[in-house]
């Protein structure tokens, strides 16, 4: 798949930079051609020699020599793709600011290529308001991402952060380069439960695990979809190359979607909470001997699927909606396309170990009947489904 694509591989000061000498391994064993630009930071990390072994061309380090040879304007269209591995904080908030003090920045200023950014950082410098910032900056210019993880650090702490590991890199590369059919689109996704909180400790919520709606968002990307991933409290990894917001509630689910607008599809896979309590507590409910527990009066959330589904001008093209169901899975699943107002409904019974588990068996309800797909791996049935939507956007 890689065969013959030019990769331009920057690498910035990060102790992760030693990763980037596995996922130049990895490309080249692909068939890529790689060239590398090591920053001062990076190169207290990693060697020129390593890079120019292991790429197998010149490394390139400084602006003034390189305007000698090759110039930073003929380096920054050379490749397919230009990928930042690993991108420090520093890096990314010059990329946001646009300077251009070495030559890393002013390729990236005057590339015409895509953009790829492997963030790396300590946990509470991701977190900060500046990098989460400068990372929307850099999102909303088209720049695609690729992590961090969550995991340990050198350091010995551990949280979101960590570069992620070069095989998923490499995978990150090929949905980057994929020419699919739903390149130019942009589609929304909700994946996992709610959580609607009954006081500061306690919530009402789903089984849910986002295993399904995860895959379907890999799955759009894959296929080269701009993808907005509208998430409830889940234990997944973020898809790669996927935008990633991340909700507690119903209402923050709504408004996250309604944000991401306009969108060429929405696939509304979340397990959506039907209600919250109309009163969330300030401080923990006590529980008093002898006492009547406390009531819980609850409220309607709002209808995600039915809100995206209504006509007007930012109604997505094609909306997908889930119906899980423990009975009557198809005739519950055609009223209920009937009574939102979507496309398609993905029916589904989850009376047995769907939720949390590996595997799923649909039936794709449409305008024109009723498809019954078999059990398969979720990522099978999430795969199956993109290139159906990729049909109907075509």
């Amino acid at each position: 798949m890689l065969a013959g694509r030019r990769i331009l591989l920057i690498v910035s000061g990060s102790i992760a930079a030693y990763k980037a000498l596995e996922l130049t391994r990895l490309l080249r064993k692909e068939g890529a051609q790689v060239m590398a630009v090591l920053t001062a930071g990076g190169a207290r990390f990693v060697t020129k020699e390593a890079l120019a072994a292991i790429t197998g061309e010149r490394v390139h380090d400084d602006l003034w020599a390189a305007e000698a040879e090759i110039g930073h304007i003929r380096l920054a269209r050379w490749p397919d793709l230009v990928a930042v591995v690993p991108a420090s904080a520093d890096l990314l908030a010059k990329m946001a600011q646009g300077l251009t003090d070495d030559l890393a920045t002013c390729v990236l200023l005057a590339t015409r290529a895509k953009v790829m950014v492997a963030p790396a950082m300590n946990p509470a410098m991701w977190g900060h308001a500046a990098t989460r910032a400068n990372m929307a900056t850099l999102l909303a210019r088209g720049v695609l991402v690729a992590g961090p993880e969550d995991g340990p650090m050198a350091e010995p702490e551990s949280g979101p952060g960590r570069l992620m590991e070069p095989e998923r890199l490499l995978g990150s590369i090929r949905t980057a380069l994929a020419a699919g059919p739903l390149a130019g689109k942009h589609l929304l996704v909700t994946s996992g439960p709610t959580h609607e909180p009954i006081d500061p400790v306690r919530y009402i919520a789903n089984r849910s695990s986002g295993k399904q709606g995860h895959a379907i968002a890999a799955a759009l990307a894959a296929l080269g979809a701009r993808v907005t991933l509208v998430s409830g409290p889940v234990a997944q990894p973020d898809p790669a190359l996927v935008t990633v917001a991340r909700v507690e509630s119903a209402r923050e689910m709504l408004a996250a979607c309604e944000a991401a607008l306009p969108a060429d599809a929405a696939i509304c896979a979340a397990a959506v909470a039907d209600w919250r309590t109309a009163r969330a507590a300030d401080q923990k409910m006590k529980k008093v001997p002898g006492a009547v527990p406390p009531p819980l009066e609850l409220a309607l959330n709002p209808d995600i699927l039915a809100t995206l589904s209504a006509a007007g001008p930012k109604r997505p093209g094609l909306v997908v909606g889930f119906a899980a169901e423990t009975e009557k899975v198809v005739e519950n699943a055609v009223a209920k396309r009937a009574k939102k107002g979507c496309d398609w409904i993905v029916a589904n019974d989850v009376s047995g170990d769907v939720m949390g588990g590996s595997e799923n068996a649909v039936h794709l309800v449409t305008e024109n009947g009723v498809e019954d797909w078999p059990r398969m791996a979720k990522e099978e049935v999430a795969r199956r489904l993109a290139a159906r939507i990729a049909e109907a956007l075509a």
